[in-house]
This record gives C-alpha cells, structure tokens and sequence, in this order.
C-alpha cells in the first residue's frame, strides 16, 4: 500500500492524478527473488519492472551523492547555508539533466558499473553484460516532472528486447520529491503503441522544414519522443494504474524499453537527484550513439536524415 503525506496531491505535468486504489498504487517489491533467474524473468514479464528495495548498500549510495552535491555547490546550484546534502536549490536556478556531474565519479560508478548490479544483470541476462558509457544524471529541481514515454525511441539502435534501464534514487526520494512512475502492463501495450515504438527521435526529414536547424545543430530534433503530455488521460486510455513508491538511498528499479513511465512533478525547494543507466548482454549489438570513450547521443553526429 503506498501512503501519501497528508494534503498531499501528486501530480504530474502539474494535472492532479486520480489516487483511487484502481487508478494508482504501490510498486512491487521483487527482492526476495535476487539470484533466481527463473523467478525474476517471470516477474519482469509481468510486471514490466524489478523494483528491489535496498538493493545496494545505502552508504555507498549517499556517498555517491556527497559527490554529486559538492560539486552542485561549488557550480552555486545550491542555496547559500543550507545542508549540501539536502540539495536545496539556489533561489532562481532551474535544472534538470546534469550529466556532466557523472563524468570523473568514482563513487557514482562504483554502484553503477561494478559488484552488485553488473552481477544482477548477469543473472537476469544469462551471460556477460555490458553496459552504456552514457550515465544520464537526474537533478531535477522544483516544477514539471518527465511527460510519459518509452526509452526505446532514444535508443534503440542496438538490441531492443534485452536492453534494460536502471533507475537509481541517488538519497532519498519521497514521493512529494518527484519520483519515477510506472504504467501497470503498459510494456504489453506494443502493438496499440506500435507507430509510436518504432520511431527515433534522432530521425529527421531531409525535406522538411526543420532538416536545415536540426544539421546545423541549431535544432535538437524534429520530435522529442514525448508519448503524452497528458498522464491523466493517457492512463484513462492505456489502463492499469501509475505506479510509484517512496523511494530510499539503496533502492533499485530496472524495466524494459517498452515500459511506459514517468515522474511526479517536485513541488518542494529541493533537487531530485537519480541516475539512469543502461545494460544489455554483451554478445549483443548496442546503440553506437551511447557508447565509446564519448558517445555522440543526440548530437549531430547522431543524426539520421530520410525522404519523408
């Protein structure tokens, strides 16, 4: 059962969402299962998630984030004489995505690309992993949290049925903080979402009226890979329920391409920090954009142009 602090109302994309037992709910814990492959490919397919509770070791997480906030102080990110470590965001200062803040990290890559979660992957997989040398860093501050989407139209160059995200709370992520949501059975939802899984967003059309900006670098993309801006709706049209928890320094959740997610807009004066990486078995081929000493990502060198 999730429990909301009271006068609470989540949020997202700054539209109430329903908290009816039908509509939202609680992630399942899957720690129990760690090590049994069998069980834990089972509750993958299901669910379209592994959420496990405690899964690293709290203390090397918060040290990871001793690192990352250090250095948002010395950037003047965070509000002058308050506690580092709660992220309090500088009055007047927005943010959202701070890779850069990834780069150089030893403790951020120990819990990321070494001892425990590689070797859940290998379990999960089967066989040798390799990873993205992309570390998507979160430090989302105060406003509208990520419009619901599947991460296979940013990546999915590669393998696209054994290439998973894990999503790290880096401290402690209340839900009035803005954590990620997963839509209930959304990752079966492939052939009604089938137009929209099949699309990059590093696409674009050489005869359209963008393709000048978007070579020039002027312009990221022609579309963002946004599915709807509407959470409320799009749950009302896909089914199931939004599901979330209160995320804690140690926790891990790891779902498919497919999976349809989001986040809970943060209505506090503190930066949300969390990391997305990603994994895949290492026989298999990856997205070129991501990987090496430094991926391209959504740059220009990434591009695809096409007749449209």
């Amino acid at each position: 059962m999730l429990t909301l602090p009271p006068l609470f109302i989540p949020r997202s994309q700054g539209l109430e969402l329903d908290t009816r037992p039908e509509s939202f709910g609680a992630l399942e814990c899957s720690g129990e299962w760690l090590g049994d492959q069998k069980t834990l490919r089972e509750r993958m397919q299901e669910n379209g998630y592994l959420f496990l509770k405690g899964f690293f070791n709290r203390e090397d997480v918060l040290a990871a984030r001793r690192t990352i906030v250090e250095r948002m102080a010395d950037a003047g990110l965070l509000e002058p004489g308050t506690v580092p470590m709660l992220a309090v965001i500088r009055r007047g200062e927005k943010t959202s995505l701070k890779s850069e803040l990834a780069e150089n990290n030893a403790e951020l890559e120990k819990i990321l690309y070494t001892g425990e979660l590689m070797n859940f992957y290998r379990v999960l997989f089967g066989e040798e992993v390799r990873h993205f040398d992309y570390t998507w860093l979160r430090a989302v501050g105060p406003g509208a949290g990520t419009n619901p989407h599947c991460d296979i139209v940013y990546m999915g160059r590669g393998t696209r049925d054994r290439l998973y995200t894990a999503w790290v709370p880096i401290g402690d992520v209340p839900i009035e903080l803005g954590g990620l949501m997963i839509l209930e059975g959304s990752h079966r939802q492939n052939a009604r979402l089938s137009p929209y899984l099949k699309r990059d967003v590093d696409q674009y059309c050489l005869n359209g009226r963008h393709a000048e900006a978007i070579e020039s670098g002027d312009k990221l993309w022609e579309w963002d890979g946004v599915l709807s801006r509407n959470p409320v709706s799009l749950r009302e049209k896909l089914g199931g329920r939004w599901l979330t928890t209160n995320f804690r320094a140690g926790d891990l959740l790891t779902f498919p391409m497919h999976t349809v997610h989001a986040s809970l807009d943060n209505p506090t004066d503190r930066i949300r920090l969390s990391s997305d990486s990603r994994y895949q078995p290492a026989s298999e081929p990856a997205d070129d954009r991501w990987v090496g000493e430094k991926p391209s990502g959504h740059s220009r060198a990434g591009k695809r142009g096409r007749i449209c």
